[in-house]
């Protein structure tokens, strides 16, 4: 299979400082993404191993299904417009639930990266050292969540997938749809 990537597209929306940790080694995975079963597209994301390798080695896993579980046929259970997409909650799919590949929950690695421009990922936390499987993924400059959710990647392509996404979301964060995980995996 040949997969072929239009960085340019999308990298335009992230800042200087994310294209500048892009990097060839770095773990790329997607993605395949429905709304009420409709497939609307394919999200290709970039993971930042060289800075905070135990958080990119539990999504990658995460994405993979290596471990036994994983994101497959998870949902986007909070969207909100013009801020972010958040999904990944593996066990209970509405946000109160996660797992991890190194248990329930895992330190936080470093705030090294901020939230600088869509199209950030970034883990969910509910408190100091409390990662999981949860993460987001922004949608515009979102300094508020710099040095408590920790950055661990970016779209690199599919930043439309995104977007239309956020068209399904509300202020309260509940989608009008259901937004899954189809399929997902490293390339």
């Amino acid at each position: 299979m040949i997969v072929q990537f239009n960085f340019y597209s999308d990298i335009r929306f992230v800042s200087d400082r994310i294209t500048e940790l892009s990097k060839p080694g770095n773990p790329l995975v997607f993605f395949t993404v429905a709304a009420d079963g409709e497939v609307i597209g394919k999200i290709t994301m970039e993971l930042f191993r060289h800075v905070v390798p135990k958080t990119v080695e539990n999504f990658r896993a995460l994405c993979t299904g290596e471990k036994g579980f994983g994101y497959r046929n998870s949902v986007f259970h909070k969207i909100i417009p013009d801020l972010m997409c958040q999904g990944g909650d593996i066990t209970n799919q509405d946000g109160t639930g996660g797992k991890s590949i190194y248990g329930d929950n895992f330190a936080d690695e470093n705030f090294e990266v901020k939230h600088t421009g869509e199209g950030i990922l970034s883990m969910v936390s509910c408190g100091r050292d409390t990662y999981n499987s949860q993460f987001l993924i922004t949608m515009k400059k979102s300094e508020h969540l710099d040095f408590k959710h920790v950055v661990f990647g970016f779209v690199k392509n599919g930043m439309d997938v995104v977007r239309q996404m956020g068209e399904l979301g509300s202020k309260s964060g509940r989608p009008s749809k259901m937004i899954t995980v189809i399929d997902c995996g490293q390339l």
